[in-house]
């Protein structure tokens, strides 16, 4: 990553750059992001393009927009590596409720090797950690947002709970991004997609969450306080995209068929 669009990365999300490739530094850059670079799969129903390699710096850095996992995680990514930090993909399958999403390989997440440890950093899910959660470790760690746990499963494959409930499944084996093209190709043509069925965009904030589903209702988060908004019109929903996500559309991205706001969980 060219020196300009590092610094203009971390003036994006607002962060400070590391003095050096540490733990609080990966804690800061990591958390920053989350609370800038919204979840969102807008770029699905705009028919635009979806770029795992470093052309999704020019979407989430000038584009001021964000991505699902195999948009934010590469990118977040090529950010840290150009901070020092050493990076390997790992692959990953997700939760649903019939059981494992695959066998292919569903969801993308990052080791970052920091203060002599080895972390989980992960900001394309929706339901992450705020802070990196040591991959070494099978206690309760505790987070901004909730009670994580990593649980084997057996041959360097861990299960990552939130609450006590299976979130996603994780190898703790390095692959390419590219590996997860056929994946991508699913989550754009199939019926049983998630990224098909729902329209999100969702942001965290320091003490909760604000999510717009559909075009139409904007839910929100804040400490124990819940509320919603539904939006009566076009212009109220261009409107609440840019006031809450800072995202500037030229046309509204089209709603799934039937008007079904379900699919990715992000709460």
């Amino acid at each position: 990553m060219v020196e300009k669009v590092m610094e203009d990365y971390l003036a994006r999300i607002g962060a400070v750059r590391p003095v050096c490739a540490d733990v609080a530094g990966l804690r800061h850059v990591m958390e920053r992001h989350l609370l800038s670079v919204p979840f969102e799969n807008l770029g699905y129903h705009l028919d635009e393009e979806i770029f795992m390699d470093e052309r999704v710096l020019e979407k989430i850095v000038y584009g001021n927009r964000g991505g699902g996992c195999f948009e934010v995680n590469p990118a977040l990514s090529f950010l840290l590596a150009a901070l020092g930090y050493e990076v390997e993909v790992l692959p990953g399958w997700v939760h649903r409720p019939g059981g494992l999403l695959g066998p292919f390989l569903g969801h993308l997440a990052l080791r970052v090797r920091a203060g002599g440890e080895d972390w989980l950093v992960d900001v394309g899910f929706g339901r992450n950690s705020r802070f990196p959660l040591r991959l070494a470790s099978r206690e309760v760690q505790v987070d901004p947002h909730g009670e994580y746990q990593l649980r084997d499963v057996g041959e360097g494959v861990v299960d990552v709970y939130l609450g006590g409930k299976p979130l996603y499944r994780v190898a703790d084996r390095p692959v390419r991004i590219e590996d997860f093209a056929p994946t991508l190709w699913w989550y754009r043509t199939s019926s049983d997609s998630s990224f098909l069925q729902g329209l999100f965009c969702s942001v965290r904030t320091v003490d909760g969450l604000v999510t717009l589903k559909g075009n139409k209702q904007v839910s929100m988060v804040a400490g124990a306080e819940r509320s919603r908004r539904v939006l009566e019109s076009e212009a109220e929903a261009f409107a609440a995209y840019k006031e809450y996500f800072g995202i500037s559309l030229e046309r509204l991205p089209r709603e799934p068929a039937g008007g079904v706001t379900a699919g990715v969980r992000t709460e």
